[in-house]
């Protein structure tokens, strides 16, 4: 399931970076590094939720 997850977000930078979501943030193709930050910010919440439960 990680590697699929990984695959998704490698292909929505490719996408993003042929095409601009143009999602508010991402409206430049140079904005493409923002998604592996926030798929990187989302992974530390979630590491640091699963250690305080």
């Amino acid at each position: 399931m990680t590697k699929l997850i990984g695959l998704l977000l490698l292909a929505a930078m490719a996408v993003h970076i042929i095409k601009p979501l143009g999602l508010p943030g991402l409206r430049r193709r140079s904005d493409f590094w923002k998604i592996a930050v926030i798929a990187f910010a989302s992974w530390a919440m979630t590491m640091l939720i699963r250690d305080l439960t």
